[in-house]
């Protein structure tokens, strides 16, 4: 199935449909009611059915929808039928929990190999490289989404080298906006961010 073009959000969604949707596939339930679904994803049950319009009509009524086969179409529209190799930049203290983080797995993609200043920072389970072979790295294995975990300083100029070599989507660490080409999506997780807007729901004692 080639890749739809739909707004940025809806991609999100799907990607939390599809995890609800393997949860369900490991508890053995075969059917799920868009409202069910629509609950367990947090969204509005007629915000999912737009979302899954997209990619066709699912679902029968008075049904719900068959859990695999959706499963597998949004597996495919996500580009995830397979394992995902992934690269990690910036192996300090975040790049070091990232890599020890066993979730990436579970969702089909696989970190094959970090990438620091100082190579030296060995992981267990995964070869951490020189950043001098990264380019090479990305050529050979054709990886195309990277993890970014560098000082702010160096962002811009490891992207610079990750685009040239091959990468199409970066998932941001680092507290800076990058610039890259329209054709190149960047994800970023302000950490600080976050917390500040979380710090507005707290209430004084």
């Amino acid at each position: 199935m080639s890749k739809v073009e739909i707004p940025r959000k809806s991609i999100y969604r799907v990607s939390i449909y599809q995890r609800c949707l393997q949860r369900l596939i490991e508890n053995g339930v075969e059917t799920v009611s868009s409202d069910a679904l629509a609950s367990a994803a947090g969204v509005k049950p007629t915000q999912l059915r737009k979302d899954l319009t997209y990619f066709g009509q699912f679902g029968t009524r008075g049904l719900g929808y068959n859990v695999n086969t959706l499963s597998e179409v949004l597996n495919k529209v996500l580009g995830a039928a397979g394992y995902q190799p992934v690269i990690l930049v910036g192996v300090g203290n975040l790049g070091s929990a990232l890599l020890r983080y066993g979730g990436f797995n579970k969702e089909g993609f696989e970190i094959v190999a970090g990438f620091d200043i100082a190579p030296e920072r060995r992981h267990a389970s995964i070869p951490v490289h020189r950043m001098e072979d990264m380019g090479a790295f990305i050529r050979k294995h054709q990886v195309r989404l990277a993890i970014l975990a560098v000082p702010s300083e160096a962002a811009q100029h490891v992207v610079n080298q990750m685009v040239d070599a091959g990468v199409q989507a970066i998932l941001n660490f680092s507290p800076t906006v990058l610039q890259v080409p329209e054709e190149v999506t960047v994800n970023n997780v302000d950490l600080a961010l976050e917390l500040e807007n979380l710090s507005y729901f707290v209430r004084e004692p």
